[in-house]
């Protein structure tokens, strides 16, 4: 299986993008990739985080600067605390502003039954699926506010409702934590004019299903 970051062609919206601030994080493939190039259709400006995937992340990038997008490409490790702040500086420096934030990255890390749990590990998948998205919301939400509004979008899962396949309950429960975050986030900041919500994708042929899944898990 393969990922293809081109989206369907642009539609019509009520709501002018052009010159926003997006920063979008796990950009370089699947569904990070696939929204930066929407959003550069948009008109929009854009910093990218990638961990490992340098190439597809320039890859990304170039497809963006196709569409006319001023691009920065900025990389991390978001299993490690310090990174977020560290990539809403560098998104700054940059552009001064952050318009919208696309909580993307996260991961499996793997399927695990209960005989196989460890605190390690469950602190593996907590620190890349909820800490970092926490911390993220955590840094971006006073720029928005000092900005007038902003929005932020967390990708859940369907996960987080069904539980998840076999071996994927710790990754299932820390999307639902995503998921309930998003309820009282979105509560919190709407009287700062910032728009928090959540969208939970079935499944999507990407890197991700390629590394953890069956053709019977799918």
């Amino acid at each position: 299986m393969t990922s293809n970051p081109e989206p369907a062609p642009a539609t019509t919206t009520a709501t002018d993008l052009r010159d926003r601030v997006v920063l979008i994080t796990g950009a370089s493939t699947g569904i990070g990739a696939a929204a930066a190039v929407a959003f550069a259709r948009a008109g929009c400006k854009l910093a990218l985080h990638y961990n490992a995937s340098a190439t597809e992340a320039q890859a990304v990038a170039s497809a963006a600067q196709a569409h006319g997008a001023e691009t920065v490409l900025t990389q991390g490790d978001l299993g490690h605390a310090a990174t977020v702040p560290r990539i809403v500086a560098e998104t700054m420096a940059r552009f001064g502003r952050i318009d919208v934030l696309i909580n993307n990255a996260g991961g499996m890390l793997g399927r695990r039954s209960i005989a196989d749990y460890s605190e390690a590990h469950l602190q593996e998948v907590l620190a890349l699926n909820v800490t970092q998205v926490v911390l993220f919301v955590h840094e971006v939400a006073p720029i928005m506010r000092r900005l007038g509004g902003g929005a932020i979008i967390n990708v859940s899962s369907i996960a987080a409702r069904t539980g998840g396949a076999g071996g994927a309950v710790l990754y299932a429960a820390a999307k639902g934590f995503i998921s309930t975050a998003t309820h009282g986030w979105a509560r919190e900041l709407a009287a700062d004019n910032i728009r928090v919500n959540a969208v939970s994708p079935g499944v999507v042929t990407t890197p991700f299903h390629e590394r953890y899944s069956t053709a019977e898990q799918l």
